[in-house]
């Protein structure tokens, strides 16, 4: 899992300038046979103005983890997100705690 958590650590939301992992937007990382793997993700609110665009910076950051042949992202509202799901490091460096 280690590959994939440090791809994904290389995408950040634009508006919070966080990455998505450690915001806790990544609900699964699924590596599957033949190179595949599946990723449901959410986003920190339904109308986010990138989302089409941040799914596909997704895909191409696990697609670099070698043997990764396709990408599945999947964007997934259940359960919400909320600023629980984000890393205690992300939560302090947002002043959150």
């Amino acid at each position: 899992m280690k590959p994939f958590i440090a791809a994904l650590r290389t995408v950040h939301d634009p508006e919070i300038l966080v990455n998505i992992y450690d915001l806790g937007l990544i609900y699964r990382i699924a590596p599957k046979q033949q190179g595949l793997v599946e990723i449901d993700m959410t986003l920190t609110a339904p109308g986010c103005p990138v989302a089409g665009e941040m799914l596909k910076w997704v895909e191409t950051a696990v697609s670099s983890v070698e043997g990764v042949g396709a990408v599945d992202v999947q964007l997934v509202f259940d359960p919400p997100w909320d600023k629980s799901r984000m890393s205690e490091d992300v939560q302090l460096e947002l002043g959150l705690i």
